[in-house]
């Protein structure tokens, strides 16, 4: 007899892989063609816009061209006809714009305004310079970022996982970068005379520019990286790994692996910022790169220069763009394909000695402030550079004004501007963030564009004001926020809660708003807060340049500003503003090292909610 054979279900035959794997590459298609229409769109909205400024400004550009060739010659209507005749200004702006565009088809950025020499050589020359001087920046910056991280991989790998204080990297991010540019000139050139002072003559020159620009971009991404680190190293995986007895070098590099995609956008908006963001150092010691030659030509109204170097800028930042979100993506490999991300919660344990960095740095603000009540911060009447006694506690600045009362007073208008943009850069990129394909374009030009340029656009439309300055940092400062909200943004949408709502019929916008949002909105608050310290010091570098807030303002920017000729002389009159500034920047940053852990909170709550179903009351 023979033997009944039991039925046997198969499963449905599965798809072809090629059909599988269609809906995924038509997304991927769709969104590379959506963040190249972003980048076409953004340069070309900029360039009109560049190009336009001088008739924006309310200014007759041939009377700018006339003052900058001579500063001597009258401007009679026959000479500035004759400049017009000359540069094809009487066509009007929109004829210019149309003209230039099509000669840059072309290969031809025209001929300077001013000099009269050719654009392009020019150009490239100076991003040459600009480019090994960020070269030397990025080993300082990946020397400092090593030190800082050094402490925190340490603590995971013997099991306590924690934040630090992040005083030493607040400090050095709250340096800015003319005052550093000024120190070494005098102390290392002038003093002991063992580097070049100015000019670019080789690799020497690049020195001490590098070790301005990259101390403070070193501490910032130190501090992003160590921060990663810590949370990261709250995770399940990390006990797994050390309960099974993983080498301390395995631990080390899946730490590292996971700690660092998230920041590695923020790297390259670094690494773009020390060649956008070097004008004032390349002012200081002289050196002919591309900051300095586009500032030239923004303050000159030289158009020809201005946009072939805003041009050259976009499409660094735009080529860096690209660079770090491939090697993100290289670096996460199969794990966010497979869903196998997880945003790391805030494991790390507050202690009664951390809450002393913030405290300390929070007494000194408040002791400056209350000294500061007393005095008068507009009285001349202390002795000129007066250094500091027990009736002049800071001394006087150069115009014999009391340092106490100008700093105290002036403490509530500069902490109240610099933390307004940090909370508007805030809303804006996490929302810019949530659509990262979108705003491609925008946050690459954004992050491109120094404050000092954006600076000069504002002023030269609304002259130069607190409220100004306020704005132009504000128009660049969000680039940051949202290139890291774009990246958590890309590892939350990965898991697999995530991934699955859309099966359960829960729409996009919901997903992002309900789901995602609460998940990165944590971090990149953090993030502002870190990022306090830069929008503080670009107020102040617009201060330095004469672009914000306006004498006798008693803004510490200005104050900096006005003492940073007497450094040598009187070393008191740019200490004390500046010490002003790092306490600042320590009280942001320790602070936010002791938030909660918000985003397991609200974690738990979007992960459950979609798949357990209403809950009865």
């Amino acid at each position: 007899m023979t033997p009944t054979v039991p039925a046997v279900t198969l499963p449905p035959a599965a798809s072809p892989p090629s059909r599988t794997m269609q809906p995924r590459r038509r997304e991927r298609r769709a969104a590379s063609a959506v963040r190249l229409l972003s980048r076409v769109l953004t340069v070309l909205a900029v360039v009109a816009v560049v190009g336009l400024l001088p008739w924006l400004s309310g200014r007759d550009p041939a009377l700018t061209v006339l003052r900058g060739r001579s500063a001597d010659q009258e401007a009679t209507p026959e000479a500035l006809a004759a400049v017009r005749e000359q540069l094809g200004l009487a066509d009007g702006p929109l004829a210019l714009l149309g003209r230039w565009a099509s000669d840059v088809l072309r290969g031809d950025f025209g001929t300077s305004w001013v000099s009269g020499a050719q654009v392009l050589p020019g150009a490239l020359s100076a991003l040459g310079v600009s480019v090994t001087l960020m070269a030397f920046s990025f080993v300082v910056v990946l020397a400092v970022a090593a030190l800082l991280v050094v402490p925190s991989l340490r603590g995971v790998l013997r099991g306590a996982p924690r934040r630090t204080s992040g005083a030493v990297a607040a400090a050095l991010t709250a340096l800015p970068e003319f005052l550093l540019a000024t120190a070494l000139l005098v102390g290392v050139s002038v003093w002991l005379g063992l580097l070049p002072p100015y000019g670019w003559d080789g690799p020497s020159s690049a020195v001490l520019p590098a070790l301005a620009m990259g101390l403070p971009a070193g501490g910032l991404v130190g501090r992003l990286v160590a921060d990663a680190v810590a949370t990261s190293g709250a995770e399940t995986w990390v006990t797994t790994w050390t309960a099974a007895g993983a080498p301390r070098a395995a631990l080390a590099r899946g730490l590292l692996l996971r700690a660092v995609p998230p920041v590695l956008p923020q790297v390259g908006l670094v690494v773009v910022g020390l060649v956008g963001g070097a004008v004032a150092v390349e002012r200081v010691f002289a050196i002919p790169g591309l900051g300095r030659a586009t500032l030239g030509a923004a303050q000159t109204q030289d158009l020809p220069v201005l946009q072939a170097g805003m041009l050259l800028l976009i499409a660094l930042g735009a080529l860096l763009g690209v660079a770090t979100d491939v090697t993100r993506r290289a670096v996460l490999g199969r794990a966010a394909r497979a869903g196998g991300l997880v945003i790391p919660s805030s494991g790390h344990v507050v202690r009664r000695r951390d809450r002393l960095v913030p405290l300390t740095a929070l007494l000194l603000l408040a002791a400056l402030v209350l000294g500061g009540l007393a005095g008068d911060p507009y009285a001349a009447d202390r002795g000129r550079l007066a250094g500091p006694s027990g009736d002049l506690l800071l001394g006087a600045d150069a115009s014999g004004r009391d340092l106490l009362a100008r700093l105290g007073q002036g403490a509530g208008s500069t902490i109240a501007t610099a933390v307004a943009v940090c909370l508007a850069a805030y809303v804006v990129g996490l929302l810019a963030g949530l659509l990262p394909n979108v705003t491609a374009g925008p946050v690459e030009v954004a992050n491109a564009a120094p404050p000092v340029l954006a600076g000069l656009f504002v002023a030269a439309l609304t002259g130069p004001s607190s409220t100004g300055a306020a704005v132009a940092v504000l128009l660049v400062s969000w680039a940051p926020l949202a290139s890291h909200t774009g990246a958590l943004v890309a590892e939350a949408v990965a898991q697999p809660h995530v991934r699955v709502l859309p099966v359960l019929g829960v729409g996009r916008m919901r997903v992002l708003l309900a789901h995602v949002l609460p998940m990165v909105a944590g971090p990149v608050l953090r993030n502002a807060f870190l990022r306090l310290p830069g929008v503080a010091l670009a107020l102040a570098g617009l201060g330095f340049l004469g672009l914000g807030p306006q004498p006798p303002t008693p803004d510490w920017g200005l104050v900096l500003a006005e003492g940073m000729p007497y450094v040598e002389r009187a070393p008191w009159v740019v200490v004390a503003p500046a010490l002003s500034l790092v306490a600042l920047s320590v009280l942001a940053v320790s602070a936010s090292a002791l938030a909660p852990g918000l985003p397991r909170r609200w974690r738990s709550r979007s992960a459950g909610a979609e798949l357990q179903g209403p809950q009865q009351p």
